[in-house]
């Protein structure tokens, strides 16, 4: 492996091989229930270097596996050799055909490329639930689908073409003219054999009925071996092979789509029934009368769901005992085509045998409550597993006429092998269906239990009919069992197709085929407990793309895997690997962690990394850090005023200040020694007095004024100064909500001793416990008092600050106020009476994190097309990794949190760049070399 190392390292560079303890164990961990521990993690930038580490491990004969977005749940993204990492450097969409056709690079989100479309009205035909997280490489390598695509609109029928490159090394575009006789040209053994093979299969009538059988569903177990059937030509045949073929015979480049119509009409329904025999017997009816969607919830799927506060009133009334029920759908792309819709489903169903009255909703409200139900099941049942055990979703295909009698087997099978608390769930239109189970692999007679519930589950799904797979992969999970469900010869066929597209086999072993019976029995997970944030984890990395450390350094997901694999080192007594990894994990972990809780925001068990971030940085923080920090928090008005003139002071001679800095972050650590950058604005004034605007709250009969709200301007504001001419009055956050308050008829009023007094963020997020709690002892009361004991709202600028404001303010619930952010109040309260007298031209808006924890994102864009016709959000808009101080702590965070963001600003010009926080402006300034500011400042010009 040395000489391997060594050769990937000449040909890709060192920073794109990596054999670091925590690169190799945060990697190891996908969705499934597999691990394997990788020698090697390398990340190449680009197709030739994907072909130049193929050939690598081929003259070293080392077997590699192919890596995006690790939401797999089959076991397809695992390997204890090398693992090829094409999530960060192969993202792109090019939208083709006004929308009509997509051009994707594998480590693009299905999310994304649905963002690029969603102008169109198009969208890729694949619907995955884990769309904002699987990427289209995942989507090609395990042919997906979904809820609404069947196998009408899956991966395999709206593919239209792909460019690869095989193990060899050649690279094939099956779009091109040519294509078939290039690769006749560059492979001929592999082109003879893909006619022979297409002539075998088709040849054999009891394989093409097999086949048609088979993939009449949805199919994903084993190979693609329709293609066989449905194309002629040897590269179309190689183009569908490699669908579903989880990265076994190739590397997928680029893959280019048939869109799908997005219908911007929708009603939505819950339909229930005595039990599940009955719901989905009426499945067939339901798809004759149009509706797009039928998803199934067993008895097991209610009774979890009724716990949910905010489930469905139809639902939580149920007394649930063999009922089921079906979710169901219809579009339209106008109101009156919906309408028509409903009114002949409505006669369609009139005799259904439904348990409850039901209807058909259009509201947004009601269809997301809705929605909520059977997206959120898998978070219940797996949010509330039993610390130690993993979480197997898993999923079977049977034809509609036989998924009645299967679910009521396999319930019957749960009972039998001791699994309480499984639910059944999923997409009975297509016969298709998940069940959850939980499991602890690491106790001998729980592993038994699995595998003689795997046998029984395996002979009762072929006895029917149906697939092992319908869209979660072939995995590891289930290549043990696809001999048996299509039998020696078209099985033998697959193996054949293996050999003859990877002679050696070295890509990905183990996955889709395997001799070895008992193969899914090996390399499972155990789940050692941590922490309560580490052991609710699944691993299903729904947090990873809005990390913004995620191609830094590690992701939510990565650090809660580095943490359990910590501890099992610890257990097993590997105390030198438990070493290096908490070693690493200190700059990979805990440093370049943003904190910004975006994580929470997507977790299906709803896990806050960044809360384990701050409870990690208060164990280390040690005593004389914290009395430090217990001290700033008596003296914060005097620090914050200090801080600004040492600012000022830089900005006249920058030279200097990046040399003062870079000389002390050579003897300190970079956690006490912020760098300063020439591209940090001056100090900012002092905080506004709070003894006239309080005086003016008051009208002549001694009631306050209609619009009165407690201004809490930020401490931001005098560290950092603004953007634009400080001579302007109406520069900066803090003077322009002043401004527009008087020109609205407003009023803000200051709390006493603003001037000291802090939102508390500093020292949460670097876990100073008793400075945040000496800071909360100051502010709360002042609060308390302004606002008139919570009469009045907390107004502030700063979205972060705000933010903090809010999760003080809930420490204690003996003094209830609210808080909102500046933007949303001038948004809701001011701007109607804020006319526009010179509008501003195209407008680019960067939203925060803080801004989404606290709902005020639709807000921001408001205001900026209060001002503007012409506002744009940047798809790839995230957390820009300032976070307080990291941005000028570790640097390198901010530039890569924010470099998708900002290639995406810089294709047109805009003239305005604005956000509604002033670390986040700074960043996006850094980041672009464009001068964002407050969307108040902008505003305050647009009406004055």
């Amino acid at each position: 492996m040395e000489t391997l190392r060594n050769e990937l390292t000449r040909v890709l560079g060192p920073d794109r091989v990596s054999d670091r303890a925590i690169d190799r164990h945060a990697l190891a961990h996908d969705a499934s229930h597999y691990l394997l521990v990788p020698d090697l993690v390398v990340r190449p930038s680009d197709q030739a270097q994907v072909a130049a580490v193929m050939a690598a491990c081929h003259r070293a004969g080392t077997p590699l596996t192919f890596r995006a977005a690790g939401t797999s749940l089959s076991g397809q993204a695992v390997t204890d050799t090398v693992l090829v990492d094409v999530r960060r450097h192969f993202r792109g969409v090019e939208v083709l055909d006004d929308g009509h056709r997509v051009r994707v690079r594998p480590g693009t989100t299905v999310g994304m490329v649905n963002a690029h479309l969603a102008p169109y009205r198009r969208r890729l035909g694949p619907d995955p639930a884990s769309e904002a997280a699987c990427t289209v490489g995942g989507v090609v390598a395990n042919n997906s689908s979904g809820m609404q695509c069947g196998t009408e609109a899956n991966t395999y029928a709206t593919l239209e073409s792909l460019v690869l490159v095989l193990p060899s090394g050649t690279v094939v575009d099956t779009g091109a003219s040519d294509a078939d006789a290039s690769l006749r040209a560059a492979e001929p053994e592999l082109h003879t054999g893909l006619l022979r093979l297409r002539d075998r299969v088709r040849g054999n009538p009891e394989s093409v009925a097999t086949v048609r059988r088979l993939f009449a569903m949805k199919n994903t177990m084993g190979y693609g071996v329709n293609a066989y059937l449905d194309h002629d030509d040897p590269v179309q045949i190689l183009a569908r092979l490699m669908i579903g073929s989880e990265g076994t015979l190739g590397f997928v480049s680029s893959a280019t789509f048939r869109t799908v119509p997005v219908r911007s009409q929708v009603a939505t329904g819950l339909l229930v029934f005595d039990d599940v025999v009955t719901a989905t017997g009426t499945v067939p009816r339901l798809v004759e009368a149009g509706t797009a969607t039928a998803e199934l919830l067993d008895a097991a799927s209610l009774r979890v769901s009724a716990l949910d506060p905010a489930c469905p009133q139809l639902i939580r009334d149920l007394d649930v005992v063999d009922h089921a029920a079906l979710l169901v759908e219809w579009q339209a792309d106008d109101p009156a085509e919906l309408a028509d819709a409903v009114d002949r489903a409505g006669r369609l169903l009139t005799d259904l045998p439904v348990s409850t009255p039901y209807r058909l909703t259009r509201e947004t409200a009601e269809r997301a409550g809705l929605w909520r139900v059977r997206k959120g099941l898998y978070s219940a049942v797996a949010g509330a597993r039993p610390s130690g055990t993993n979480a197997l979703l898993e999923d079977v295909v049977v034809t509609v006429d036989r998924l009645g009698d299967t679910i009521m087997a396999l319930t019957g099978l749960f009972d039998r092998h001791d699994y309480p608390e499984s639910v059944i769930f999923g997409h009975a239109r297509d016969g298709n269906v998940h069940f959850l189970l939980n499991e602890r692999f690491e106790d001998p007679a729980s592993l038994e239990r699995y595998e003689a519930f795997t046998e029984d589950m395996v002979d009762l799904v072929l006895s029917e009919g149906g697939s092992l797979k319908a869209e979660h992969g072939t995995g590891r999970i289930m290549a043990p069992f696809v001999r048996r469900q299509y039998g020696d010869e078209l099985y033998a066929v697959m193996w054949e197709t293996k050999r003859l597209i990877d002679p050696r086999g070295l890509l990905n072993p183990g996955s889709v085929l395997s001799d070895d019976p008992t193969s899914y029995l090996l390399h499972l997970k155990t789940a050692p407990e941590v922490e309560e944030e580490v052991d609710r984890c699944v691993e299903c990395g729904f947090c990873e793309p809005v990390c913004p450390s995620r191609d830094l350094t590690t992701t939510p997901r990565q650090r809660i895997v580095a943490r359990r694999e910590m501890r099992a080192a610890q257990l097993r007594g590997d105390e030198a690997l438990a070493a290096e990894l908490a070693e690493q994990y200190e700059y990979d972990g805990t440093q370049t962690c943003a904190v910004d809780g975006m994580c929470l925001t997507v977790c299906p068990v709803q896990i806050n990394t960044g809360d384990l971030t701050r409870r990690l940085r208060a164990e280390s923080s040690g005593p004389v850090g914290e009395v430090a920090w217990r001290g700033a928090a008596q003296v914060w008005g005097a620090g914050t005023l200090a801080a600004s003139a040492a600012l000022t002071v830089a900005e006249r001679v920058p030279r200097l200040a990046e040399a003062a800095t870079d000389v002390a972050r050579r003897v300190l650590p970079h956690e006490q020694v912020p760098r300063y950058d020439r591209r940090l604005p001056g100090g900012g004034p002092r905080r506004g007095s709070g003894a006239e605007t309080a005086a003016r709250a008051v009208g002549a009969d001694g009631r306050r004024t209609a619009t009165t709200a407690v201004h809490f301007a930020p401490c931001v504001g005098t560290m950092f100064g603004a953007a634009g001419d400080g001579g302007d009055p109406g520069a900066g956050a803090e003077r322009s909500l002043r401004l527009l308050a008087d020109r609205a008829g407003a009023v803000l009023v200051d709390p006493p001793g603003l001037g000291g007094l802090c939102c508390g963020t500093p020292w949460k997020s670097k876990g100073r416990t008793s400075g945040y709690a000496a800071m909360m002892r100051r502010v709360l009361p002042a609060l308390w008092e302004a606002t008139d004991h919570g009469r009045l709202p907390v107004v502030c600028e700063a979205s972060s600050c705000a933010e903090g404001l809010v999760q003080m303010i809930g420490r204690d619930p003996d003094r209830p106020m609210h808080v909102v952010d500046a933007t949303r109040w001038v948004a809701e309260h001011l701007l109607d009476r804020l006319p526009v007298t010179a509008p501003v031209g195209p407008v680019v808006v960067h939203p925060t994190c803080s801004g989404v924890h606290l709902g005020s994102t639709d807000a921001l864009v408001a205001v900026a097309r209060h001002v503007s016709d012409d506002v744009t959000v940047p798809l790839a808009w995230g957390c820009c990794g300032f976070a307080g101080d990291r941005g000028m702590l570790h640097p390198e965070l901010t530039a890569s949190a924010t470099a998708p963001e900002a290639a995406e600003v810089d294709r047109r010009p805009y003239a305005a760049y604005v956000s509604d926080n002033r670390t986040c402006e700074i960043g996006m300034s850094r980041a672009t070399g464009r001068p964002y500011q407050h969307v108040l400042e902008v505003l305050v010009a647009a009406t004055g």
